[in-house]
């Protein structure tokens, strides 16, 4: 069913369109990730289709009575309360049913109470429906699944009691995410979601969101997020929207070979119109071929042109070039601690080679940033001390921007730095980077969080390093400015050390994972991928050979008591007969689940058509199909969840 359906929205700014005639259909069920450049205009829809903008032309239609949540990106909460009471606010509804339960229990209990009296059984009745709609809405769960989210965010017991507004503000936007989780509206819009998460509290929130009862629509930057979360991507460019099904990748994939085709033909027609072009101008003026010269004149005239395919606005376009090469040897650390007043994290190990590129992750908070500062020697070890190797020349790239003269001009901040280097030639640098005419001028301290720093990118590649340290160096980088790095890092000849959570960008650009922790650093050989994968099997083993050791001494194993002792062996082979049966009924409903799914998909695919939706009669038809497909599906979710439950207790 279509929860929420915009029609041909129009935005205009200072006379002209940011975008025009743009539609857009979510489904109940929908994920949906919305990508574009910076500044093509993907926050300003978002805030059109849910009313905090004004619509210059267009409409939205939505189903009565539609719940929508919003998470503006970096858009805390503010709030007096502590955490787990600004939480806990989201169920005051069943709070007070709770309150009222306990009343009509005392009620019921009171030993003046009549059983047989007219007031007790209306008592009975009032209380047993408000119970019904208490355990509905997880009237005995709410503060299980308010403990799980906020630790999922990294808040646990000891934060509860905590007042929200004495946190920092990349808590107060977590804080605002989870209130939000909870809240659970039927459309959930979050623009920039994973911003200040660290991989682990990300990858937790893939999980929790990926099960989310509601529709998603998603403005994100986080290309592994996206992969793992959406099927439909809308990408707004060139002030128009274009959709595509399937996640991130499929995405890319499908517009690169939307592209090639458009290329193809328009050089193909290109062609043709060339050849026509030049026997007209070879042959009007002669007699004995001028009807033909202006029969193919007439074809060109009357040909239907295809424009000449178009990015969305220009791509940055830099490169890393070392002057020098080191030695094999880059960086050596040995057994060294990172902190402050504390230890946040020891014994840290790295031996770094030449033309490696190592990720560091970890969780926030355990001195990921500190590392690189202790190697550079801009905050001491604690213990131990970096080493680099020979011909070692070191490009930093600061997540914090502390580099950057807030009072110098974009020019003067690259020119001061190189000042033998010609204007014009400072100027074509900074083109490169996408800045260019009147950009040059802008003040740093008025330049976005994209522009900070891609002019911090500009400085470091002007540096020629042969060893780069990178903290978070995608952070505030579009998608396109993300996969421009990409490229240069990987045409680098020489060494990269890096922090990011961008998993997407450590798939692409690591050789090497060093995973920090509090008991320091441990050493995958591999990407991204490499690294889960790598974990995950060590955790497999562990629990392997923790299976092993109980098997071989079973005294020392816990007695786990049966329900009843005096089962016989008629009994447990019933049992077991009844397992089996319950299991093959469980899969069945799934495979069942399956293939309504896969019904009710393509019927809401259909309604999104726009010969269907603007013909009532076929819609009309298509909608009784989905409600049909709706209740075959609740029907066959409650068979497997009662046939589930009782396949548990067998287990």
């Amino acid at each position: 069913m279509i929860i929420l359906q915009a029609q041909d929205l129009t935005k205009r700014f200072n006379g002209e369109n940011i975008f025009s005639k743009v539609s857009l259909a979510i489904q109940e069920k929908s994920r949906i990730a919305l990508v574009g450049r910076n500044g093509a205009g993907k926050s300003t829809l978002v805030k059109m289709i849910i009313g905090d903008q004004s619509i210059d032309s267009g409409n939205v239609v939505t189903k009565k009575n539609l719940t929508i949540g919003y998470l503006a990106q970096d858009t805390g909460l503010n709030s007096e309360k502590s955490i787990y009471a600004e939480m806990e606010s989201v169920f005051a509804n069943l709070k007070k049913q709770e309150t009222k339960l306990h009343q009509l229990e005392a009620q019921i209990s009171s030993p003046r109470m009549d059983t047989n009296s007219e007031e007790f059984k209306e008592i009975s009745k009032q209380y047993d429906n408000i119970r019904a709609d208490f355990e509905q809405h997880n009237g005995y769960g709410y503060d299980a699944e308010i403990r799980g989210v906020l630790h999922g965010f990294g808040f646990d017991q000891a934060d509860y009691d905590r007042p929200i507004n004495e946190l920092s503000g990349g808590q107060k936007t977590q804080l605002a995410l989870a209130k939000l989780l909870l809240e659970k509206p039927e459309l959930l819009i979050l623009d920039e979601p994973t911003n200040h998460l660290d991989v682990e509290t990300i990858t937790w929130l893939e999980g929790y969101v990926q099960n989310y009862s509601g529709a998603l629509l998603i403005i994100s930057h986080d290309r592994y997020f996206l992969d793992r979360i959406v099927n439909e991507v809308y990408e707004l460019s060139n002030g128009t929207l274009h959709h595509y099904t399937g996640n991130y990748t499929d995405y890319t994939q499908k517009k690169e070979q939307e592209v090639a085709l458009q290329w193809k033909a328009y050089e193909k027609q290109q062609s043709q119109i060339d050849k026509l072009q030049t026997f007209v101008d070879k042959n009007i003026v002669r007699a004995s071929t001028t009807k033909q010269a202006q029969a193919r004149r007439k074809q060109l005239e009357k040909m239907d042109r295809i424009e000449k395919p178009i990015g969305d606005s220009k791509t940055a376009r830099f490169a890393f070039t070392p002057t020098s090469k080191s030695g094999n040897n880059v960086l050596n650390v040995n057994n060294a601690a990172v902190g402050y007043a504390n230890i946040l994290a020891e014994p840290i190990n790295l031996d770094i080679k030449r033309h490696q590129a190592i990720a560091i992750v970890g969780p926030n908070g355990v001195g990921k940033s500190t590392l690189l500062k202790s190697i550079l020697g801009i905050i001491p070890f604690i213990k131990g001390t970096a080493q680099f190797g020979t011909g070692v020349d070191t490009g930093y790239y600061d997540q914090e921007q502390a580099t950057l003269h807030p009072a110098k001009t974009v020019l003067s901040e690259l020119w001061d730095d190189h000042p033998t280097t010609p204007e014009g030639d400072i100027r074509s640098i900074l083109g490169s980077f996408l800045f260019s005419g009147d950009d040059v001028a802008k003040m740093v301290h008025d330049l976005s969080g994209g522009e900070k720093a891609r002019l911090l990118l500009t400085k470091l590649a002007m540096q020629h390093n042969n060893f780069l340290i990178l903290d978070e160096p995608t952070n505030h980088l579009d998608i396109d400015s993300r996969e421009v790095l990409e490229k240069a890092l990987n045409d680098f000849d020489g060494t990269i050390l890096f922090v990011s959570h961008d998993r997407y960008f450590i798939n692409k650009v690591a050789t090497s994972v060093v995973e920090l922790s509090k008991s320091g650093t441990t050493l995958y050989l591999g990407n991204y991928d490499y690294y889960v994968d790598k974990k995950a099997e060590q955790i497999a083993i562990k629990e392997h050979e923790q299976a092993k050791r109980e098997a071989a001494h079973p005294e020392i194993q816990p007695v786990t008591p049966t329900t009843d002792d005096k089962k016989n062996y008629e009994t447990n082979k019933q049992a077991q007969k009844q397992h089996r049966k319950l299991a093959r009924e469980v899969s069945n409903l799934e495979n069942q689940l399956d293939q309504l799914t896969k019904s009710k998909d393509d019927v809401e695919k259909e309604m999104t058509k726009p010969d269907v939706f603007n013909d009532l009669e076929k819609l009309t038809h298509l909608q009784d199909q989905l409600n049909d497909l709706n209740r075959q599906i609740n029907q066959t979710e409650a068979d497997w969840e009662e046939k589930s439950i009782e396949l548990e207790d067998f287990e």
